[in-house]
């Protein structure tokens, strides 16, 4: 199915579409609370049953609390394009053209949270849910999803185990997994001449910190030319000395963590407070949202990290939903929002192709799903994940840089990192 032709005329949050000769208003505000004025319509899909005003789907992001930087991404990518998909008439059902009407809530970061509102937009109808971020708060929505038999799509985690491999059927995740991070980031070490053999881990005290550290230590072991040292801290430490300390003694010349924003800040800061001078620091997460580099300005130089996209890269559409971001949000397209903007192309595609608002059909249609978005072709495997691509971007001058793979790359890596009293 070709993209959706992307519209620039949209309104921020309040769509006005006319379906099947009726007038529908629906109104999605920050807060998630979704005010809807309808006149219910007539049409069908060829059985007795009309088809709803609007097409409900549910959307729990966490909007504040530390994966907030994160959310703000995701939100943007899905209201862009549900703004873009209403504009042109809405989604497809069975020839009739029916508006999507999309409820974001706020899980506040908190997984407990998370369920909460996903089994309130579970009573209130809706047919679809799309996810948050954060590899703890995915994982406890997937088991609601299960148990609501609601489809639920979602980007910005890496965390498999626990998830992915539980035999979900509801599940869906066309976004990179941490074994294809761990793959890419060593391909990427043994991209650089000279090639660099130390590695230390910052290993954050949690199911994915525990899942990486293993794969990254695996994928050394298997490379061969590469030792691990692994030093452990629980979310939400404030001093990373003891670990800190310790690598810079040991030489280690390159760190690979995984910490929330708060806790990415605090441990960039404090390694150049100490001057430990890596020749790479990769961290996942942390580095994602915009804020990663207004705070820490040059300093930020030379932090890799993979956040699932880059808004230069080279997949039908993504020029165009570039130009229509900052057209409506009056920056760049952040690393999260184009995988969000595809969870709702796979859901609209599905939904067409099933010509039914049945969940159990839908959820089949996304199963079944071959199509090209922004984050390339996606095809779901049995176990809900995708091969979509894992592109590393760096910080270079207060942006993110697409440097790796080499056959999407738009400029070279900066490497070995600058040293901190070089920076200027």
């Amino acid at each position: 199915m070709p993209l959706v032709v992307l519209c620039l005329l949209v309104f921020a949050s309040t769509f006005v579409v006319a379906c099947g000769g009726e007038e529908t208003t629906t109104t999605t505000l920050a807060t998630g609370t979704t005010a809807t004025t309808t006149v219910s319509s007539t049409e069908t899909t060829g059985t007795t049953e009309p088809l709803p005003a609007t097409i409900k789907v549910g959307a729990v992001i966490p909007l504040t609390g530390k994966y907030s930087g994160l959310g703000e991404q995701v939100k943007n990518g899905y209201e862009l394009a549900v703004a873009e998909i209403n504009a042109a008439g809405g989604v497809d059902v069975g020839g009739t053209k029916v508006p999507l009407e999309l409820s974001i809530l706020d899980d506040e970061s908190d997984a407990t949270k998370t369920v909460q509102q996903l089994e309130t937009h579970s009573s209130n109808g809706v047919v679809a849910y799309l996810g948050g971020a954060g590899s703890d708060l995915h994982a406890a929505a997937a088991g609601i999803a299960e148990k609501n038999k609601i489809a639920y799509v979602g980007i910005a985690f890496a965390l498999y185990t626990g998830v992915m491999d539980q035999g979900y059927k509801y599940v869906f995740s066309p976004f990179p997994k941490s074994q294809d991070m761990a793959e890419t980031i060593f391909d990427l070490l043994d991209s650089f001449a000279p090639k660099p053999s130390k590695i230390v881990v910052f290993a954050e005290k949690t199911d994915w910190g525990a899942e990486l550290t293993r794969l990254w230590t695996e994928q050394a072991t298997t490379r061969g030319g590469y030792t691990v040292t692994a030093y452990e801290y629980a979310p939400g430490t404030t001093d990373f000395s003891a670990l800190i300390v310790p690598a810079k003694d040991a030489n280690a010349e390159v760190l690979l963590a995984l910490p929330s924003g708060p806790d990415g800040l605090a441990m960039m800061k404090q390694i150049k407070e100490l001057d430990w001078n890596a020749s790479v620091y990769l961290l996942i997460r942390a580095p994602d949202p915009p804020t990663f580099g207004e705070n820490l300005g040059k300093d930020s130089d030379g932090v890799f990290l993979l956040p699932g996209w880059n808004n230069g890269l080279p997949y039908a559409g993504v020029k165009e939903m570039a130009a229509a971001y900052k057209e409506k949000y009056g920056k760049p397209a952040a690393a999260l929002t184009g995988p969000a903007y595809s969870c709702v192309q796979i859901l609209v595609d599905a939904i067409t192709r099933a010509a039914s608002l049945d969940r159990d059909a839908i959820r089949d249609a996304i199963a079944a799903t071959n199509l090209d978005t922004l984050v390339g072709n996606v095809q779901f495997k049995p176990d809900g994940t995708s091969s979509v691509g894992c592109p590393v971007n760096q910080w270079q001058g207060g942006k993110q840089a697409l440097v790796f793979p080499a056959d999407v790359a738009l400029v070279p890596p900066i490497y070995p990192a600058v040293p901190w009293k070089d920076r200027q």
